[in-house]
């Protein structure tokens, strides 16, 4: 008995490909999730920038003695409509006729994260 050639492929050789293509399939999956997640973060991370240089530059154009830029910490609390909050402290070197703006904005998003931008104004 001989045996003809037949065309098309085994059973043992779709299931291989099943299980490749699955795996393919699966990484490609992983890789979206991860892709999203980190545009989702990036994307809070550059809000918070936008909403500490928008504090920064409105303070540093305010006048050295107006009461905004006294001494200690200043807690706006939450930013209405996001989920970050925003805070500035003010140190001031009396001596030298300076202070030091540090705005910290902060939000939650799988754990706790903040953005801190300074700078120094002269009298």
């Amino acid at each position: 008995m001989t045996l003809r050639k037949t065309k098309g492929f085994t059973l043992v050789e779709v299931a291989a490909a099943l299980v490749i293509l699955t795996i393919g399939l699966l990484a490609l999956a992983v890789l979206q999730t991860t892709s999203t997640k980190g545009g989702f973060f990036s994307n809070n991370v550059t809000q918070a920038t936008i909403l500490a240089q928008d504090k920064l530059e409105y303070l540093t154009h305010l006048s050295y003695t107006n009461s905004d830029l006294s001494s200690g910490q200043h807690n706006e609390g939450a930013v209405p409509g996001a989920i970050f909050s925003r805070q500035y402290t003010i140190a001031e070197d009396a001596g030298n006729s300076i202070k030091m703006i540090t705005v910290t904005v902060q939000w939650i998003d799988r754990g706790n994260h903040n953005i801190s931008l300074s700078t120094i104004r002269a009298k």
